[in-house]
């Protein structure tokens, strides 16, 4: 009992760490933005540009003004946190198919002219992923986490749409699909190997 307590509090603990470094990065990086006139905002994603593909991961660092991060520095917190406690090395790797994906999605159908970046789609991407990641994995008390995730940030979900000019709906969209795809990648062996539904 007390190694299952330790295991459980070493993840937090590491989930912690890695996230809170996560948002630190991103502050340190807006904050070198605005100290050099925005140099950094060439790292968003200009859709259709094979030029523009390199940027897809960065662009998911950096921020159009602290007021564009603080809006997502809360939810990533959280979000991160608790798709952290799998396991890191699971994080980051969901991570980047969420990013990737998000960003992708923006280069292929955001609109002409447009520069896209922020947390947004990580977090549309974590969202979708804590929603499915039990059914998934078969874990009862992750499927019950999704259903918490839904109650307190199910709202989100209108940010798929395109009902706010300046908002990529498209990275929310692709976030969320690539989200959704996270969690099918990274199941648990033990998940794809049954027949059979085992909650536990």
């Amino acid at each position: 009992m007390t190694g299952t307590a330790n295991g459980s509090g070493g993840r937090a603990l590491a989930a912690a760490k890695l996230i809170l470094g996560w948002v630190a990065l991103l502050w340190v990086l807006e904050a070198v933005d605005q100290a050099t006139g925005n140099a950094l905002d060439t790292f968003g994603v200009r859709p259709r540009r094979l030029d523009e593909l390199v940027d897809v991961i960065p662009s998911a660092f950096m921020h159009f003004g602290f007021e564009h991060l603080m809006a997502n520095t809360v939810p990533l917190l959280v979000l991160g946190f608790l798709a952290a406690l799998r396991g890191t090395a699971r994080f980051l790797t969901v991570a980047l198919i969420i990013v990737v994906t998000s960003g992708l999605g923006v280069w292929l159908i955001a609109p002409e002219g447009s520069n896209t970046a922020g947390a947004s789609g990580l977090i549309f991407g974590l969202f979708g992923y804590l929603l499915v990641r039990g059914f998934v994995d078969r874990r009862i008390t992750d499927v019950a986490l999704g259903a918490v995730v839904a109650v307190f940030y199910g709202s989100i979900l209108w940010g798929v749409l395109p009902t706010q000019s300046g908002i990529s709906w498209q990275g929310h969209l692709f976030g969320l699909v690539g989200g959704v795809l996270a969690a099918r990648l990274t199941a648990e062996p033990r998940a794809l190997g049954e027949s059979r539904p085992a909650w536990h």
